[in-house]
């Protein structure tokens, strides 16, 4: 077998966003990750635990609680497994050489020759106080700044850190696993020298949507983060420019911040009304309540091989229009085989999945439901008498072809994938929902509220309110007695967030 290597990445202070380029790139090539406690698990590539592709080793320690796995057998871990031949991910929070501990198992694994590389990331001491609009150097208040560790006592007599030069060095402190010693550490430094009302901070799980910030001069920092219960993992930042906070600070002003969210959109979609709620402040959580599964495509493969009989062709969702493509090109047609035919979309987020094929619709209504590109279509003078292909999901609603065939226009339905239920991290939401942890829910279709009910019962359910992308499904929200708190005013992932940003 050919020797494997060993990536030692920076896996950032927790925003997943934070991963640098080069990381991301190796853990999506990686044959196994090893990861630490401190490393967002929304890194890791999505089902790697249902496919084993890469393979998964959780090696987390936190301080103060007994080692799940030693760091030697960590260090032995990396090495069989690259001498297993594997490209091993080995990722860790924040910065691998600021108090990761990564350059002992480049040590290690140097003296077991096995070729390694470091990749950078992020460490929590600057990005925390960043994302508390803190920052560690500003003119005419700290030119310097020093990174230490709290696990040191400074009342012992051995001690590595020069904790009286500290004291008098006028630039920022900042304190990485510092909570059990942080009134020692005050205390010591304000004996040394230092004004005991230097403005100090504390940040737990900085980056992180559920990021606490507290603030208080150095002598009462200490009692203050016990009084807030502040735990591991938190930064503590030491000087003047802390008083920049109430001009600076930002992630915590973001209107959703604070706000746990549930997304059930189903997978494949998931990301983008994730993405937006998130730059918002929204603590999200998805639970993808459908999967989109195709159904028997041989009807529209037929379609496709007469699109030249039909006047129109209407796509109902961006669903409809991947799977029409897929189907297209597999035919080995392309975008000539529309050439003559008239195509209209429900919504935006379709006819943009059109245009990215090529293909600017004919018709695109003002309210994206049925109803409205129907009355649309009734205002033309080229429907009636028609021949239409009409693509949509399986047990959608018969309003529009209902409404063409009494304009007397022949239309072809073809049913082409249906939702089914994903019930992927349905414990997890389910835990969250008994703990009361969860302050909206939401929906876009009807079949996203029957696959949440399937997930996590009726009870549960309906003890979140909902916001809704729509009026069909509000409607079936309330029959399932789900309180709707708010509806968007255009079937859109913007419409929806603006309806989510109104009800929280």
């Amino acid at each position: 077998m050919a020797q494997g290597k060993v990536f030692l990445v920076g896996a950032g202070p927790g925003d997943p966003g934070l991963l640098t380029v080069r990381g991301k790139q190796l853990i999506e090539s990686a044959d196994a990750v090893v990861y630490d406690a401190l490393a967002n698990m929304a890194l890791l590539p999505p089902r790697a635990r249902q496919t084993g592709r890469p393979e998964l080793y959780y090696v987390g320690k936190r301080g103060g609680e007994r080692e799940p796995v030693t760091q030697d057998e960590i260090n032995e871990l990396l090495v069989r497994l690259a001498r297993d031949g594997k490209r091993v991910v080995r990722l860790k929070g924040g910065d691998p050489f600021v108090f990761g501990r990564g350059s002992e198992e480049a040590q290690w694994l140097n003296d077991a020759s096995v070729e390694f590389e470091i990749v950078p990331g992020i460490t929590a001491g600057i990005a925390a106080p960043a994302y508390a609009g803190i920052p560690v150097t500003h003119r005419g208040l700290s030119t310097s700044v020093t990174f230490v560790t709290g696990h040191e006592d400074p009342s012992k007599p051995h001690s590595q850190t020069n904790w009286s030069a500290l004291a008098k060095s006028g630039g920022t402190i900042v304190l990485y696993m510092g909570t059990r010693t942080l009134s020692t550490i005050a205390s010591t430094l304000i004996k040394d020298g230092m004004p005991a009302d230097v403005p100090a901070a504390a940040i737990q799980w900085g980056t992180h949507p559920k990021q606490r910030t507290v603030v208080a001069t150095l002598e009462l920092i200490a009692e203050r983060a016990e009084k807030e219960k502040l735990s591991a993992p938190v930064i503590v930042i030491i000087g003047w420019s802390v008083v920049l906070r109430d001009e600076l600070k930002w992630f915590e002003n973001r209107p959703l911040f604070g706000k746990r969210i549930v997304v059930t959109r189903a997978t494949q979609q998931a990301q983008t009304l994730t993405e937006k709620l998130r730059e918002l402040g929204a603590d999200v959580v998805e639970m993808p309540a459908t999967q989109i599964a195709r159904l028997d495509l041989s009807a529209l493969r037929e379609a496709i091989h007469r699109l030249q009989t039909f006047d129109w062709l209407i796509l109902t969702s961006q669903n409809a229009v991947s799977i029409f493509w897929e189907q297209l090109l597999g035919e080995g047609r392309d975008a000539r085989a529309l050439a003559g035919v008239k195509v209209a979309a429900v919504g935006p987020a379709t006819a943009g999945a059109l245009l990215e094929h090529g293909i600017a619709v004919d018709v695109i209504p003002e309210r994206f439901v049925a109803e409205g590109l129907l009355e649309m279509m009734q205002a033309r003078d080229d429907v009636a008498q028609s021949k239409v292909l009409y693509v949509t999901a399986e047990g959608a609603r018969d309003a529009l072809p209902r409404g063409l065939r009494e304009l007397n226009a022949e239309v072809s339905v073809v049913e082409a994938y249906r939702a089914v239920a994903d019930g992927e991290g349905a414990d997890k939401l389910t835990k969250a929902l008994e703990a009361d942890k969860i302050d909206l829910v939401t929906f876009t279709s009807g079949s996203s509220v029957r696959g949440f009910i399937d997930a996590v019962g009726s009870d549960l359910a309906q003890k979140v309110p909902a916001a809704s992308m729509g009026k069909q499904t509000s409607a079936a929200l309330r029959d399932a007695g789900i309180e709707v708190k708010a509806e968007a005013e255009e079937s859109t992932l913007d419409g929806l967030v603006a309806a989510v940003l109104s009800a929280v």
